[in-house]
């Protein structure tokens, strides 16, 4: 599965201040195929200079949006949406391209773009303000939202339109502008399409700009420029936790997801059949490369041995190779060094008395040969395991015994992250009691750690984020609560 050639030919430009421009850096983003290799497209980076111009275009052009009609922002994005779906296969396969990704999984991104979109269309149409009883005769109190102004988004390269998207349409339904830093690993897909979707959708200039840069080029630019007042970053803790730094430093709002060590429970009682199924699709979707995957599988040994045994059968059976061919399960990760850090760490695990039940090896490790990583299962890894402290981004499952319920919550909360988890039971208010006392921002009970829905809050605890997004919360993300008291008739003042 391949788009057709040359189609990553025409995104080699910036989309900045509503015009197609070339970076004024002197050096380029390069876009490879992850599973070849191929070069897709090579884009001039853009320099502090663009950055200036865009946030300039952006806090120019949001004055006029913010007070636009609802109905005009809510088909803008109704009319993105409808243009993924009229272009689902040509943008399905440059996703199997760009990003290594399964057809099964850029398919199920490419839906998901399309409900949070919807559900973002819906934002304006939802806004209400309060009037709040005041305790002085006379006195009216109003609560209104108010745009926050322009908001920074920077994506990761995993499921990188959908991440994009879900902030970036949710700001600009609330009245904001935006400028959109993808990874570098995914300029087109998590970036410049985006552009032309929703410039063909009709959302005037200026409103949203992209930008195809480094921090090497532009430091700490794109956060320390006085126009954004919200900063949206989605990727590693390390740089997360920068992030957050740089913003609080200038009183900016921050929102982060920074990945987690999630953990599945099998309890006594569980669906093993349903457990299995439930952990594989958790740890080895999209190559294991989502925060919200099971790195964790932890299992009360009253059921270890036949777990253990449909596990392996599960993992055995994957179909590993060419993300290309729509029978392929688990593709390559999106680099060589992420591939082969993988395996150090594997390495070093085994070293320290991990013992490995499936996989192990790396097939190839450069980028040429696919960057493969076989699916890896993983037992008996020592605590204090470096592979057990950090977030895995690949396809390795640490398979851990606990015995009773009490273990495996203690085990579940030996982390420092806390975004996502599972807990299977047959007995739905002890997973409900189990999942109460898991140390996450979402938990699912008989189900997979991985899932994103529109209307439900998602973010994390601990070191895996700050705030939430979706639904509600994203009103709360890109919007200012403002007070507006009307006296009628005079007030005494006291001097």
């Amino acid at each position: 599965m391949a788009p057709f050639p040359g189609w990553f030919e025409p995104f080699t430009q910036q989309f900045i201040a509503g015009e197609w421009r070339t970076g004024t850096g002197d050096w380029d983003v390069v876009d490879f195929n992850p599973a070849t290799g191929e070069k897709l497209a090579s884009v001039p980076v853009a320099t502090a200079t663009e950055v200036d111009l865009a946030y300039r275009a952006a806090e120019q052009a949001q004055r006029a949006w913010a007070v636009s009609s609802p109905y005009e922002r809510c088909r803008v994005l109704e009319r993105t949406a409808d243009l993924i779906a009229e272009r689902q296969s040509d943008i399905a396969a440059a996703m199997v391209t760009e990003l290594g990704g399964t057809r099964a999984r850029v398919l199920h991104e490419l839906t998901l773009c399309q409900e949070f979109l919807r559900e973002a269309a819906q934002l304006p149409l939802r806004s209400e303000g309060r009037i709040i009883a005041s305790p002085v005769e006379g006195k009216e109190n109003y609560v209104t939202r108010v745009p926050v102004g322009t908001v920074l988004v920077i994506a990761p390269f995993n499921f990188p339109l959908l991440l994009a998207l879900k902030p970036l349409a949710s700001a600009l339904a609330l009245g904001n502008a935006v400028v959109l830093k993808p990874h570098q690993l995914t300029p087109v897909c998590g970036g410049v399409l985006i552009a032309r979707l929703l410039e063909e959708a009709g959302l005037p200039p200026g409103l949203l700009s992209v930008l195809i840069t480094d921090v090497a080029e532009v430091g700490d630019a794109l956060i320390e420029h006085p126009v954004p007042s919200v900063i949206c970053f989605t990727g590693a803790e390390s740089t997360g936790r920068h992030v957050a730094a740089v913003a609080g430093g200038r009183l900016k709002r921050a929102i982060l997801e920074t990945g987690g060590t999630s953990a599945l429970l099998v309890l006594d009682d569980a669906d093993l059949g349903y457990a299995v199924d439930a952990a594989v699709f958790s740890r080895f979707l999209d190559q294991g490369q989502v925060s919200t995957s099971a790195s964790r599988v932890l299992v009360d040994r009253a059921v270890l041995e036949p777990f253990t045994e449909g596990l392996l059968a599960r993992v055995a059976a994957l179909r590993v190779g060419d993300p290309a061919d729509p029978l392929t399960e688990v593709g390559p990760l999106m680099s060589s060094r992420a591939a082969e850090r993988l395996a150090e760490d594997v390495r070093q695990a085994v070293a320290e008395g991990a013992r490995v039940l499936a996989g192990g090896e790396v097939d190839g490790g450069g980028r040429a040969r696919g960057n493969l990583v076989p699916p890896t299962v993983l037992t008996d890894v020592p605590p204090g395991a470096r592979i057990s402290r950090q977030e895995i981004f690949g396809p390795v499952l640490l398979l851990i015994p606990v015995d009773g319920d009490d273990e495996a919550v203690r085990v579940a909360n030996e982390t420092r992250h806390g975004l996502s988890g599972a807990v299977h039971t047959a007995d739905v208010q002890r997973g409900l009691r189990v999942a109460q006392r898991i140390n996450s921002g979402v938990v699912h009970v008989n189900d997979a750690t991985v899932a994103d829905e529109p209307l439900v809050p998602f973010g994390g605890e601990k070191r895996s984020g700050l705030a939430r997004l979706n639904g509600e919360a994203m009103v709360d993300a890109f919007t200012s609560s403002k007070w507006i008291s009307v006296r009628h008739g005079q007030a005494s003042f006291p001097f």
